[in-house]
């Protein structure tokens, strides 16, 4: 006998988690899907403890999947095929809820298109451990490695063209039981759409092998930290690449460097939406291979910002030009980061801000009067000066909306609340199964 399909209508919520409800016996292939949501789960933290906010019992919300993001979800042994459709949270007379991340994006995309002109391609890089593949030391980058990770990689590979997405290259990375995905550039929504789908088909798929997957930003104090590196490109409304000018500084265009000028300036404030967890800022340190100040530079991959070379003679140099962002993990949510950092982009163009110059030097030997010369500054150092920065910020209310910034404070002060005081490894531990 056949069973009935099992349809999970879902969000990427603000602790970057993918929740929703499911429906049985109809497939989002066939019809359009919904559930009811209520305005309280977006308190709903990492750990499933709930923040205090202004919502109590009260409302009613619909969760409306999108029939251009629906996911073949693979099977098993014991696991039947499901369907995994990503959505929108609306009221009742389909107005976007002020706490919807997907909705936050596209507002982004729409006012960074109106006062630019331009649209962002935009590509994921994602960090994660597998755990369970029982590797001795020595295989990072070795076709060893990449052998222990073949019948995962390949399984994975697959069901991502299934879902379609572009997969581009299988990493053993440095870090024990690190590996790393690339995947092909998309339009904006399109590609945060792929990297939430795409972490659900990494666990998915994991669970199937014996193995486990984690997209912990640290899975111990003095481990290997795990990012989300996104690159970004502009693109005409007819498809011209418009990213580059071998003149500019950093071979930046005047559009794309009032953009980087936007993300660098405000990078501070908005931290907290691209590094949301207690434990994100033991990565963003010096000598980490992160991101630890508000620069741009050119082939370093401490830079905040990170311009990606291009061969001169290549005839597509203009389309592969792209810039990078390297402050983010997977506690974030895709949509949130994403919204964030085209924002900022945005108001970088409202500013006409000049393109910012490349730094050369290693920012952690500078004092603070070297860094200012520089007009560069530290990220902040942990999770709380990181909400602190943004729940102050003008621009991240005007940006987002005063019931979101106040939502959002209340939702990560809950979960710095819930593991003050724990042994650091206790909390590692935590995060590591939590994500």
């Amino acid at each position: 006998m056949t069973g009935k399909v099992l349809s999970f209508v879902a969000t990427s919520d603000l602790a970057g988690k993918l929740r929703g409800k499911g429906v049985i016996g109809r497939s989002a292939r066939s019809e359009a899907l919904s559930v009811g949501w209520v305005p309280t789960n977006s308190l709903i933290t990492c750990f499933d403890t709930i923040g205090e906010g202004p919502y109590g019992s009260f409302g009613d919300l619909v969760l409306a999947g999108d029939s251009e993001a629906v996911c073949p979800m693979p099977g098993g042994a014991d696991m039947p095929e499901t369907e995994l459709i990503l959505g929108d949270i609306t009221h009742l007379d389909g107005t976007p809820f002020e706490c919807c991340p997907r909705s936050m994006l596209k507002a982004a995309i729409q006012r960074l298109r109106e006062v630019s002109g331009l649209d962002v391609i935009a590509a994921f890089e994602h960090e994660f451990l597998v755990e369970g593949l029982n590797r001795s030391p020595g295989d990072s980058f070795t076709h060893d490695g990449f052998r222990a990770l073949a019948p995962f990689g390949t399984d994975l590979g697959s069901a991502m063209e299934a879902a379609g997405i572009s997969p581009e290259l299988l990493i053993r990375e440095f870090g024990p039981d690190q590996a790393e995905v690339t995947m092909g550039p998309k339009p904006a929504l399109r590609a945060a759409d792929e990297a939430v789908l795409f972490r659900a088909l990494v666990q998915t798929l994991a669970e199937r092998h014996g193995l486990r997957a984690s997209f912990t930003p640290l899975s111990s104090p003095g481990a290997v930290g795990n990012g989300v590196h996104i690159h970004l490109s502009l693109r005409q409304s007819d498809g011209t690449p418009a990213t580059r000018d071998v003149d500019g500084p950093g071979g930046l265009s005047a559009p794309a460097g009032a953009m980087v000028a936007g993300l660098l300036r405000h990078l501070p404030e908005i931290q907290a939406l691209l590094a949301p967890s207690v434990i994100s800022y033991a990565r963003l340190v010096p000598h980490r291979w992160s991101a630890a100040f508000n620069n741009m530079s050119i082939c370093d991959r401490e830079a905040a910002v990170r311009i990606c070379p291009v061969k001169p003679e290549d005839p597509n140099a203009d389309s592969k030009f792209n810039w990078e962002v390297r402050s983010v993990d997977a506690a974030a949510s895709p949509y949130i980061a994403m919204a964030a950092l085209m924002h900022a982009m945005a108001q970088g163009v409202e500013d006409d801000l000049p393109t910012p110059l490349p730094t050369k030097e290693d920012l952690s030997e500078l004092d603070s009067a070297g860094l200012a010369e520089l007009g560069v500054e530290r990220l902040p150092q942990s999770l709380g000066a990181a909400l602190g920065r943004f729940s102050s910020s003008d621009s991240a209310v005007k940006w987002f909306g005063e019931a979101f910034v106040k939502v959002y404070a209340a939702h990560k002060s809950s979960e710095m609340a819930h593991v003050d005081g724990m042994p650091a490894e206790d909390v590692f531990t935590l995060y590591r199964e939590s994500y």
